[in-house]
């Protein structure tokens, strides 16, 4: 007998949907079809949708040193109440940040112990570890992370040009990609200290501090290095479509191997947002425009991006309060609700565009082989969603470690009911119903092409 039979699902396979049993065997998917042998536990997953579990590939769970801002149990646990099946976290929250071996060591640890889900880590691209990243590279990092603004972590410095070349150089060689925070550290800096000498301290003045132009300038300039370096570039969380035509064009015009991110929340909130919800909504590149937000959306559907992530990036409640808008802890709390945000979107996203944008498009770019999609021989990593069903998100739904989220109150569609990692249901119906199970994915040293 298998172990685990999963009866009457519409399976999102590919390009298409269709009705089908998944057998699952040694965490595995060992076949796809009708009448499959009996098995040792089964699931009727009748009226749900199928999915390939989540992968966000941009997440602060900052363990160790700052989990009292997020942690890995609570930020995984999160994760797979949203479908989620592996996480990448980001470097800089951690203290110390992921810059050397011995960091990398000391989170995979602390993950291998704590996290319900698979996962995988960045390290840091700093003008302070250059000569670490080798040795990142050798532990398995998913790609290297730079900052080309402040970032606002001492201890993670913003790269100069110099450094971001010298650094891509060293990522060409091991094959991996650079991920940017793409805004003009000189022009977001400089306009932040005018607004703030003059006394400015509302949302209107933060939004000014951050234009468009900025995160436009840094993109063109990340790519310009990337093309000369024949470096894999990524763009994390782009918020206006002028960076992301400058991502499509230079697919065609320079060869450079780049793609993008969006998040949710560039894609459910705006500035109108900000100024209603505050604090919880504050990020870096800000909120913009319903015109912008619409923008982005064409852009996905249109193929610009190659997947959605949260950048999940909490903190406690004290440091999203004040007068002063700039002290406020930026980063907004959402790892939950991505796949809710893309089914709840009206007209409605194919299904398989869905998972692609979620799931298989993230294990191809970073070569994840096994991962991402509902096939025959890969991990049993499957969510289990009721797509049709609107549910309100209330605060007690939340998982993550202080539930903070600007979506509480919202309506959306497309409920999870069931998150299985490698076979095991780690989520079910609103609750974890498993210990820890986690294991480090390294990237393959050719990934397949998005």
């Amino acid at each position: 007998m298998i172990d685990l039979l999963i009866r009457n699902g519409s399976v999102v396979l590919g390009d298409t949907v269709e009705r089908a049993d998944i057998a699952v065997e040694g965490g595995r998917i060992a076949a796809i079809g009708h009448d499959l042998e009996a098995a040792k536990e089964a699931i009727d997953a009748t009226g749900l949708h199928i999915f390939p579990g989540l992968i966000d590939a941009h997440v602060h769970f900052n363990e160790p040193g700052r989990e009292d801002w997020e942690g890995l149990a609570t930020g995984s646990s999160a994760l797979a109440a949203g479908g989620g099946t592996t996480f990448f976290d980001m470097p800089l929250n951690s203290d110390p940040p992921v810059l050397t071996g011995a960091q990398f060591d000391a989170k995979k640890i602390a993950a291998e112990a704590k996290s319900m889900t698979d996962f995988a880590l960045w390290g840091g691209l700093t003008p302070d570890n250059l000569d670490h990243l080798d040795e990142l590279a050798d532990r398995g990092v998913i790609g290297f992370k730079a900052f080309m603004s402040n970032s606002g972590i001492n201890e993670f410095v913003a790269v100069d040009d110099l450094t971001l070349y010298r650094g891509m150089q060293i990522a060409k060689k091991h094959g991996l990609i650079v991920a940017v925070h793409a805004e003009s550290d000189s022009m977001t800096g400089a306009l932040t200290k005018e607004i703030r000498d003059r006394g400015g301290k509302t949302w209107r003045d933060y939004l000014a501090s951050r234009p468009i132009v900025a995160e436009v300038e840094a993109t063109q300039r990340a790519i310009t290095l990337a093309a000369e370096v024949g470096c894999r570039l990524h763009i994390v969380h782009i918020s206006n479509s002028r960076s992301s035509e400058l991502v499509r064009l230079a697919k065609g015009h320079s060869g450079a191997d780049v793609t993008a991110e969006t998040c949710p929340h560039y894609l459910a909130l705006n500035t109108d947002d900000l100024l209603t919800i505050g604090a919880r909504a504050k990020c870096a590149p800000p909120l913009r425009t319903k015109q912008d937000t619409e923008e982005l959306w064409d852009d996905l559907s249109g193929g610009k991006f190659a997947f959605v992530a949260s950048d999940h990036s909490p903190a406690p409640e004290h440091m999203k309060t004040g007068d002063d808008v700039f002290t406020i802890w930026g980063g907004i709390a959402g790892v939950q609700s991505t796949m809710a945000i893309l089914l709840s979107r009206d007209p409605k996203l194919p299904l398989p565009q869905v998972a692609k944008l979620t799931a298989t498009n993230v294990a191809g770019r970073f070569g994840l082989p096994g991962k991402g999609s509902i096939a025959v021989g890969h991990d049993a990593d499957l969510a289990l969603v009721a797509v049709d069903e609107a549910f309100t998100l209330r605060r007690e739904d939340l998982l993550d470690r202080h539930k903070l989220s600007p979506y509480v109150g919202r309506n959306f569609r497309g409920l999870n009911k069931r998150t299985i990692v490698r076979g095991k249901t780690v989520f079910e119906n609103g609750k974890i119903v498993s210990a820890a199970i986690g294991q480090l994915l390294r990237p393959r040293l050719v990934p397949s092409p998005v």
